[in-house]
């Protein structure tokens, strides 16, 4: 989860956000080089008083200036266009998970048994324990197995909603009469926090989200205690 005062991402937890990271800091690149030529290019103009009067109709600069915007164009859309190719995939699911927006709360229900749902709300700020962190703990955590490609099913029964967790790389909106979908693949065990992203009325801010990443057979003994 993110800490104060942090100014970049937060670790990457699956192979979808790691890509991200990646993407952004390759685009972040071409920003940087481009907005230093451009100072470059500023400063020269301002302390120099030497000129080329053929410069500005020259065949050669403007052929230069049209195609390498173009260049720079496709070296910033091809990793863009395979990272949401690669979002969009969904190779047989290990579990699938249907979430439900309410205000101000989420709903879970695990499709694949047969009486396995819950609510999850956030915990008020007079019942959290020591250690346990204001507007981000639930009552009921979404418990989940690591290394596993889970396909979330997000929708909404009153009004827009979004279902975000930034370590995964999630952020997946939840319309009301639609339902989206989503994969995520753990690859470590641990908890991940997220909060609602679309604002969605007065509580916007108190409907957090919880995963608990963990391995196969402690997944197993959870889903069995709780049916």
């Amino acid at each position: 989860m993110a800490y104060p005062m942090q100014l970049g991402f937060q670790d990457a937890t699956s192979p979808i956000m790691e890509e991200l990271l990646h993407f952004h800091d390759h685009t972040l690149m071409i920003v940087f080089l481009i907005s230093s030529l451009v100072l470059y290019i500023i400063s020269l103009m301002l302390t120099t008083k030497l000129t080329h009067t053929s410069t500005m109709d020259a065949q050669e600069v403007e052929t230069v200036w049209t195609i390498l915007p173009a260049i720079i164009l496709i070296m910033i859309a091809l990793p863009s266009l395979r990272i949401l190719y690669m979002m969009d995939e969904i190779n047989n699911p290990f579990l699938t998970v249907k979430t439900m927006g309410h205000q101000w709360y989420w709903s879970y229900e695990y499709t694949d048994y047969e009486d396995l749902s819950f609510d999850s709300y956030m915990i008020p700020t007079s019942e959290l324990k020591p250690g346990e962190l204001r507007l981000l703990e639930v009552d009921n955590r979404v418990v989940l197995p690591m290394e596993m490609t889970i396909r979330m099913l997000i929708s909404s029964e009153d009004v827009l909603h979004s279902w975000a967790v930034p370590s995964l790389g999630l952020k997946t909106d939840a319309i009301p009469g639609r339902l989206n979908q989503t994969t995520l693949m753990s690859t470590r065990p641990g908890l991940f926090y997220g909060q609602c992203s679309e604002i969605c009325g007065s509580n916007h801010s108190f409907m957090p989200i919880v995963l608990e990443l963990v391995p196969l057979k402690y997944f197993e003994k959870w889903s069995a205690s709780m049916l």
